[in-house]
């Protein structure tokens, strides 16, 4: 087999496609730098320092929700080291500061605020650790680590990703020779649907925290780009393999010398302002609600997750201008996205139909498990939307059935124009798990997506006009 043929072949778990429909979510950043006004904590202020007057994670909650996002990640550990639940392994969390007197848990009141508003909640958790004495130790430190894992993933109900941030400080003299698989082992035992991430088997970082993704985002991957259950990764026979970071990771070009893949889909996280944690003084640095919306469509409408970092003051609060542009945000969402011009007001036909089971109106079915697949033989499949009467539009949306791979490598968007000829509106590269089209709006009847090249049968999940 051809490489881009092997590579069409990795499909992803259900643990992977649970967190790629989260789509876009919250980091909520929490802990005690915001009492020290500094991004990264020693480890040395005390855990008196930390007392939020009016802190609300329902707040939190409903501006998350307010937005359109799915989930909260909550950073329970950072590289300080100071956890925001009251652990039985280090004095360095909320039972020794002075908020409700030591009993306080903000784990537990993000995870019910979650629960009590639909969300997902998800723990982020700092392997480096600036305060724990055992940091650098090898396997003291390690049980230390699990031991935090082992409460987080035990005490606050079901989770669906654990955040594993491997950064560590270059000035660090104790660097810890992590048990990644030791890790990954403890996480599969108590949560085995959540997603491990960044540093993990399941989600790879986009590379940058500016939410700038490729134009070709792949899902399926050369193997050597990723890490296996026992915290190794394969390595590659190419001498010109390919990096995280490279520019092209995916294409037939980039994986000709490759003959392993998985599946491995990316994440970008970035903050709404210029910093992670919130800063006293910041308070021109929040990205405009239109930002955000360019940054949701080059991101989870590129084949990719957005984890949208929010960081509470000191009190325990989101500024108010946050609120207001998250709430806007979630507006526009709803109003771009909320109506399908193909399900509500049209009907959907193909080139061909590989069988009725593979009928083309599965493309406007809410349900995930049926799909369109073109006739073997069709060479060039198209999916075709007629609407009642000429209809306004400036976006269309593909989702590829990844249960069974990533394998489109090319389309084209056109509609009949007044002359009742096609037009050509837009030319595209992958699809995956969601690919948003932004285009002029146009007015129309009828828009026509073709699919030009592909590695594998072509697999349409859904397919919306806006």
């Amino acid at each position: 087999m051809k490489p881009y043929e092997i590579a069409a072949n990795a499909k992803p778990t259900e643990r992977q496609i649970k967190w790629q429909q989260t789509e876009f979510y919250a980091l909520i950043s929490y802990g005690m730098p915001p009492f020290t006004n500094k991004q990264y904590g020693d480890g040395f202020t005390p855990a008196t320092m930390f007392w939020p007057e009016d802190l609300s994670a329902e707040e939190w909650a409903l501006a998350v929700k307010s937005a359109g996002m799915k989930a909260i990640v909550l950073t329970c550990k950072h590289y300080d080291g100071f956890c925001l639940w009251p652990t039985k392994y280090t004095d360095y969390s909320l039972k020794n500061s002075n908020w409700k007197d030591g009993n306080g848990d903000i784990v537990r009141e993000v995870s019910d605020a979650c629960k009590r508003n639909g969300l997902k909640f998800g723990v982020y958790i700092a392997p480096w650790d600036r305060h724990e004495p055992t940091y650098g130790s090898g396997k003291p430190y390690d049980e230390f680590f699990m031991n935090l894992l082992r409460e987080l993933l035990t005490d606050y109900g079901d989770i669906f990703c654990v955040w594993l941030d491997a950064v560590c400080g270059a000035d660090e003299r104790n660097v810890q020779d992590h048990d990644w698989a030791a890790y990954y082992k403890l996480i599969r035992e108590l949560q085995r649907d959540a997603a491990i991430c960044f540093r993990g088997p399941d989600v790879r970082w986009i590379g940058n925290e500016r939410g700038v993704t490729r134009e070709s985002e792949w899902s399926s991957v050369p193997a050597h780009l990723g890490v296996y259950e026992d915290g190794t990764s394969a390595k590659s026979k190419s001498r010109k393999s390919k990096g995280v970071m490279d520019l092209d990771i995916g294409s037939r070009k980039a994986i000709k010398n490759e003959d392993e893949f998985i599946w491995y889909p990316a994440e970008c996280s970035v903050p709404i302002r210029d910093h992670w944690f919130h800063v006293a003084d910041d308070k021109y640095g929040i990205k405009t609600k239109d930002k955000l919306l360019k940054l949701y469509y080059r991101t989870v409408g590129a084949n990719c997750n957005l984890m949208l970092g929010l960081a509470p003051d000191k009190r325990g609060r989101l500024d108010e201008t946050d609120l207001q542009v998250l709430s806007a945000l979630g507006h526009d969402l709803k109003l771009y996205f909320g109506y399908n011009l193909a399900q509500r007001d049209g009907t959907v036909t193909a080139s061909s139909e590989f069988s009725k089971q593979f009928a083309a109106t599965n493309c406007v079915d809410d349900n995930e498990y049926v799909y369109w697949k073109p006739a073997d033989k069709d060479k060039k499949p198209y999916i075709e939307i007629e609407l009642k009467e000429a209809d306004l539009f400036d976006k269309v949306v593909l989702m590829e059935n990844i249960r069974n791979g990533q394998h489109i490598e090319a389309f084209e968007v056109s509609y009949l124009n007044e002359k009742g000829k096609w037009k050509k509106a837009l030319e595209g590269t992958v699809v995956g798990y969601k690919r948003i089209c932004c285009l002029k709006p146009t007015k129309t009847k009828k828009i026509r997506i073709t699919f030009t090249e592909y590695r594998a049968p072509v697999e349409i999940l859904n397919v919306a006009v806006n």
